[in-house]
């Protein structure tokens, strides 16, 4: 896929993203399984302006991290917002050169946009170490019920047009790569505010809750080759 600026035409989508992601962003670092990434190395598959790394940097720190995304004007974005974080952000290709690298990578609602999920389970293979991870949290999917309401809407400013998947074509296309597959709910923890003015998304405040039943969190095992 081509590079993009940004992946929405609209600027308040783009900078409005981290406050939106955060507590799901905690909710996977809570059900990581692992307690401890001093010394892994860490990616962020679709990273857009960085939030997500630099969370899990404050709650645990890794030795390395990579993000990567094809919007250009996202990376210069996290890449000022960093810090002295130890990570780098980079175009996608970058992960053509890797191989085992990455001990645990990661990935926030962007699974759902990527035009063929069983070459991103191929890249994703290829540059996790044996018995790495990858955690992908989605809730865009058919199954959801508000999908065909938040499709609509997100095509509508979206740079990346929109596969339309169903929850079982993310695990087929992991099996497919000798992957073991697990999956929970992604629900954060406390309140989370009901953001005014994201009727489009959440006409009700009970379909904010309701969603609840359908962000999923994938855990992605690579299994390690026999001799």
């Amino acid at each position: 896929m081509n590079h993009i600026e940004t992946w929405s035409k609209l600027k308040n989508e783009e900078d409005v993203m981290n406050d939106h992601h955060a507590p799901f962003w905690r909710a996977m670092i809570r059900e990581m399984t692992e307690s401890d990434l001093h010394a892994a190395s860490v990616l962020d598959f679709g990273c857009n302006q960085g939030g997500f790394l630099r969370t899990l940097y404050r709650i645990k720190p890794f030795r390395r991290g990579l993000g990567v995304d094809l919007a250009v004007k996202s990376l210069e974005v996290a890449d000022a917002l960093k810090g002295n974080m130890p990570i780098h952000y980079s175009t996608p290709e970058i992960l053509d050169e890797m191989k085992e690298e990455i001990d645990a990578a990661f990935s926030h609602d962007v699974i759902y946009l990527l035009p063929d999920l069983r070459d991103h389970a191929r890249r994703i293979k290829n540059v996790l170490r044996p018995n790495g991870v990858y955690y992908a949290a989605t809730g865009c999917y058919a199954e959801m019920p508000l999908w065909p309401l938040w499709k609509k809407e997100v095509e509508s400013y979206s740079n990346i047009p929109l596969p339309d998947y169903s929850i079982n074509d993310f695990a087929e296309a992991f099996w497919a790569e000798g992957f073991d597959v697990a999956v929970q709910k992604c629900i954060p923890e406390g309140f989370v505010t009901c953001w005014e003015g994201r009727e489009a998304y959440f006409p009700k405040v009970t379909d904010f809750l309701k969603y609840y039943d359908y962000k999923i969190i994938f855990r992605f095992s690579k299994k390690e080759e026999a001799a």
